[in-house]
């Protein structure tokens, strides 16, 4: 899962920039006659519009993708190419490193937002003096006990790398990336040191985050300010980090915190799971197939790790991920390789246990408690 798309009643479309022309230039240019249109959650209410202005345009149809799309990794693939399509133009999310077999045109979408600093204030306050504390109070780790680790391992605060700064790291979802120097600024002049991270090859743009991916983290930042709307980012950040992070959204002007509370009480949802599953001896290992979420060498891994367990692990392969479409299989539990915040998000509405690899790494012992939950990522 990717980007992300506000999909509330606060969300003024009008102020969107949809940035077509690129795209009708290119079909008119390659004389294209058939196009599919890929768009977010939140922007399908859009899509027959736009599919309106690109056939009117230009000569060629139009055919949407209506299968949910969550991020850049949803990617429409070679199955388009059996109904004749030429160009998939994929809406609102950043390139990533993945290649779908089509020729594929990312069009950018930004929002015209400018909400105050003002309401986010006291709590970058209050978390920059929060990382100047675990700054200066950090000590060397000692042994613990089993039930010291398995704490450590559902406490936020405690799996957090050490700190070599308290830098406030500046971060947005995809639509409002342009506004990160301007805010960089601002939060100078009032006072922060500021760092926009920089991260890995899967994100296109300084300060960007993705569901699956928070690679630009470094020990310099001591806490976040993330400029989008809804909780998606923010709680794959903080259980990547452990750090403090504030929002401030765009369409609203709100500002509030990602709570560690609330961080931790999915902490302790993990811990049951990992807890769950340490008597299973039957696991059915998910292998997504769309390009951008298929970790196939990790799937085999997790299946041979389980053989030298002396544990069966069961490879499914799918295009998409859902209770009706695996609970029936007859297993003990499910280790996901598919979009990570499968596991995350959706946990609750499977009947079976279902993991992460790193959680059947630490419920096998091949990994241990006082490391800290690790945040399954893509990178």
């Amino acid at each position: 899962m990717g980007d992300g798309q506000h999909t509330g009643s606060t969300m003024d479309l009008d102020r969107h920039d949809f940035e077509l022309e690129e795209l009708m230039e290119r079909i008119r240019t390659n004389d294209h006659r058939l196009i599919a249109l890929q768009v977010p959650e939140g922007l399908k209410m859009q899509a027959l519009e736009m599919m309106d202005t690109i056939e009117t345009d230009t000569s060629a149809q139009v055919v949407l993708a209506a299968d949910p799309c969550y991020g850049a990794c949803d990617l429409v693939h070679d199955k388009m190419q059996l109904m004749g399509v030429e160009l998939v133009a994929h809406m609102g999310h950043s390139q990533m490193n993945i290649d779908s077999g089509m020729p594929t045109q990312f069009i950018n979408v930004t929002y015209d937002g400018d909400p105050e600093l003002q309401p986010v204030l006291p709590w970058l306050e209050q978390h920059r003096a929060m990382a100047k504390q675990r700054l200066e109070g950090q000590s060397a780790p000692t042994n613990l006990s089993e039930e010291e680790a398995q704490e450590r391992f559902m406490d936020a605060v405690g799996r957090m790398a050490p700190l070599t700064d308290t830098k406030l790291g500046l971060v947005g979802s995809i639509q409002h990336l342009h506004l990160l120097p301007e805010y960089h600024d601002r939060l100078e002049k009032a006072g922060y040191d500021v760092t926009i991270p920089i991260g890995g090859a899967r994100l296109s743009f300084p300060g960007q985050v993705l569901g699956c991916n928070y690679s630009g983290d470094d020990p310099s930042i001591g806490h976040y300010l993330f400029l989008g709307s809804g909780d998606f980012h923010p709680i794959g950040l903080v259980l990547h980090t452990g750090k403090p992070l504030a929002m401030l959204d765009p369409y609203t002007g709100d500002a509030e915190e990602m709570s560690l509370e609330r961080i931790e009480r999915i902490l302790r949802q993990r811990f049951g799971l990992i807890m769950s599953v340490q008597e299973a001896n039957t696991f059915g290992i998910l292998i997504g197939e769309k390009p951008g979420q298929m970790r196939r060498t990790l799937a085999l891994r997790m299946k041979r790790m389980l053989a030298k367990h002396g544990k069966k692990g069961y490879l499914l392969a799918l295009e998409h991920v859902g209770p009706e479409l695996i609970d029936f299989y007859p297993v003990d539990a499910f280790v996901n390789t598919a979009c990570p915040r499968i596991a995350i998000d959706d946990a609750v509405k499977y009947r079976k246990p279902l993991i992460t690899p790193f959680e059947l790494e630490v419920a096998l012992g091949e990994k241990q408690w006082e490391l800290g939950y690790q945040f399954d990522e893509i990178p």
